[in-house]
């Protein structure tokens, strides 16, 4: 990955977005579509010793579950959350899009609450594509 696949404004806003929700517990953000893998934020703590494109690879797999769930009594899709011994994962997804966030131990609101606000991050920022 370049490192250039979103514009520095645009990872700005989600790391913005996550700071302001999260705080210090925030571990790391990670962009992606179908093609393409960025991290843009790690805490100065953790090492890059993730396998991001093995990450992504599972990830990506919510652009196709989505539709599993399309017209289910559940409702809409609107967020995955996965519990790890030493944190927790949680993905996004909007259109072709998406965002995985790892935090330490934070409350069911506020992954209720980042969910919430990366979904309409990504989907300004995708209207906004599809304008140009």
């Amino acid at each position: 990955m370049d490192g250039k696949s979103i514009s520095p404004e645009f990872a700005d806003e989600l790391i913005s977005v996550c700071r302001t929700i999260v705080g210090d517990e925030l571990r790391s953000i990670t962009y992606f579509t179908e093609d393409e893998v960025e991290q843009i934020y790690l805490r100065s703590d953790l090492d890059r010793t993730a396998d991001l494109v093995g990450f992504a690879d599972h990830e990506r797999l919510g652009f196709r579950s989505q539709s599993a769930y399309r017209n289910t009594q559940l409702g809409e899709y609107q967020a995955t959350v996965r519990m790890f011994e030493n944190g927790f994962l949680t993905r996004v997804i909007y259109d072709r899009n998406g965002v995985w966030v790892t935090t330490d131990d934070i409350s069911i609101d506020r992954f209720e609450e980042i969910s919430t606000a990366l979904k309409s991050v990504l989907g300004t920022a995708t209207d906004t594509v599809r304008a140009a």
